[in-house]
């Protein structure tokens, strides 16, 4: 077997680690396939103080690409600038806006016109900010029970349409609770088995699988190979099993990251949404240097 037919023949992982070989052989600088994301949740505070100047200091940190959350749906705004204005700010320090976490849970128990006012509003937004997912991120803790899974699934199925057929995706997260065993139900099956691959891709937050699930990454992923578009990395304290920087925590990356190739993955975010060690910044620059010294390599 020549180098090319193995190159093609081998897992997109395995691959990824043979062209980084070789361009250590050559003295050439690895160049990954997927910007180094950042969730801005994670680094909200200053978000919330100075936006352009917590974009810069990320920028400087190696993170290139990132996900958007809190769309001020009266204003249409995100952090205070419209989605255009942030665009062009955007664009002059050469970053891009991937995904967005938009607020969909409040409209499972509104009128159906409600909700799809509410989609094409996201939808513009991410247009406006060349955003290419629109991501449902989260439900209320009243409404985690079994029979809104299987409310939500149509809704889902009816927002992944409408987001498709504006040229754009649609994805679901997930988090701890969709695992909770509804006597003999679990509420992560209806997502998946109910909605349209075609539709409704999804956002693995892998910290979540392995807090909650009694599987894997790699095995859910392995039910259903090339749905999980997008991905969240976070760390698990090795005590608490809350948030922690990517490094300091239980789960081994290196051996538990899925195959890209695999995955579907187009888009990956780091994220850590409180617990940090000293501050938000010191955590998003710990997760980073965490990331490019250790991870970045399968990517």
């Amino acid at each position: 077997m020549n180098r090319r037919d193995f190159i093609i023949g081998s897992s997109a992982l395995g691959a990824t680690t043979l062209i980084n070989s070789s361009c250590k052989e050559k003295n050439m600088p690895y160049k990954p396939k997927f910007k180094m994301g950042y969730q801005l949740y994670s680094i909200r505070d200053q978000m919330a103080i100075d936006p352009i100047g917590t974009l810069k200091s990320l920028k400087a940190m190696g993170y290139e690409d990132f996900e958007l959350y809190g769309f001020d749906e009266e204003n249409r705004t995100f952090y205070g600038y419209q989605p255009s204005e942030l665009k062009n700010i955007l664009d002059d320090m050469e970053l891009t806006i991937s995904s967005g976490h938009y607020g969909f849970s409040p409209y499972i128990d509104r009128k159906n016109e409600e909700l799809v006012r509410y989609v094409d509003l996201a939808i513009s937004a991410a247009h406006d900010i060349h955003s290419q997912y629109i991501t449902w991120p989260w439900i209320a803790p009243e409404q985690r029970n079994i029979d809104t899974f299987k409310r939500m699934a149509p809704l889902l199925n009816q927002i992944g349409e409408q987001v498709k057929k504006s040229g754009l995706s649609f994805a679901y997260h997930n988090h701890g609770f969709e695992f909770e065993n509804h006597n003999g139900e679990i509420g992560y099956d209806i997502i998946l088995n109910e909605t349209d691959p075609d539709l409704v891709k999804l956002q693995i937050d892998m910290y979540w699988i392995m807090h909650s699930s009694q599987l894997t990454p790699k095995e859910w992923i392995k039910k259903q190979p090339g749905r999980y578009t997008l991905w969240h990395i976070k760390d698990m304290d090795k005590v608490s099993r809350d948030y922690t920087e990517l490094g300091n925590g239980s789960i081994d990356y290196v051996s538990q990251l899925p195959d890209p190739a695999s995955s579907g993955l187009e888009y990956y975010y780091i994220e850590q949404g409180g617990n940090y060690a000293n501050n938000s910044t010191e955590s998003a620059a710990q997760s980073a240097k965490y990331m490019k010294e250790h991870l970045i390599k399968y990517l």
